[in-house]
């Protein structure tokens, strides 16, 4: 959610809040102009997912159902990157709306990564990543190209740095801080994101499919020596230093299984 126009305050994000409803709305809203731009450009069977956090029972549960595109389905999953039926049954692209820019990007409005107040840096065999490597790595696993992200001008210049220059961008706010923005409104984000759909999925071979190697070491460097603790004792996983630990497999799905389940 944090990278819809509109949004600049957690209380936008977080279930529960004063602020969430309009958070909903705005989410909703980017999410339907995406899907009505896949309709457009010959979709035929298109699955939303929602990744956001949003907290207890609103957590992958924060679009409003009764307002999605009729021609789309949706999922709510119970763990983030749980849900992988659709993706081994083969998905010819992916669209990524709403994401934010990583932890520490001082431009990037409400930048995180993963969990925010525990999380400092991730790597992927060397490259620092946020939550659009995590999801491309995730959608890369049974081959499907990431074609658009859409958010602010951060985290577009982050996931063309990472995806390659094939990638479609919109960008739908400037950041002026993490928590402020220069924003479209929503009509006119909208507006750009259908049309960038549509013009993203003329050419479904512009990006490969992300895949950090093989095989492969996932690295986390967390905010505090406690917030390592969940982690230390998971197979797998050794700890590198006071707040560092890595995950080591022979593909990323498989470090990042025993990682973060």
């Amino acid at each position: 959610m944090e990278g819809v126009a509109g949004i600049v305050k957690w209380s936008q994000t977080k279930g529960g809040d004063a602020m969430y409803e309009e958070g909903r709305r705005l989410y909703t809203g980017e999410i339907n102009a995406a899907v009505r731009g896949a309709k457009a450009a010959g979709a035929t069977e298109i699955v939303v997912m929602d990744c956001h956090g949003a907290g207890e029972d609103w957590t992958f549960n924060s679009l409003i159902p009764e307002e999605l595109d009729p021609d789309c389905e949706f999922v709510v999953q119970d763990e983030w990157t749980e849900y992988t039926e659709f993706l081994e049954n083969g998905v010819d692209a992916a669209l990524f709306v709403g994401m934010h820019a990583r932890a520490g990007t001082a431009d990037g409005v409400m930048n995180h990564t993963v969990s925010g107040p525990n999380f400092q840096n991730l790597w992927f065999n060397g490259t620092l990543v946020g939550e659009t490597g995590i999801n491309a790595a995730l959608c890369g696993t049974w081959g499907c190209p990431v074609l658009l992200v859409t958010g602010d001008r951060s985290v577009c210049a982050e996931a063309t740095e990472l995806l390659g220059a094939g990638l479609t961008t919109v960008e739908v706010k400037r950041g002026l801080g993490r928590l402020s923005a220069r924003q479209l409104p929503a009509r006119r984000a909208r507006e750009l994101i259908e049309e960038g759909a549509k013009r993203a999925l003329k050419d479904l071979k512009a990006v490969r499919p992300y895949d950090p190697g093989k095989p492969c070491e996932i690295v986390v460097e967390f905010t505090r020596t406690d917030a390592l603790d969940d982690y230390r004792r998971k197979h797998g996983v050794e700890v590198t230093g006071d707040r560092r630990l890595a995950s080591r497999a022979g593909d990323w799905w498989a470090a990042w299984r025993q990682f973060y389940f």
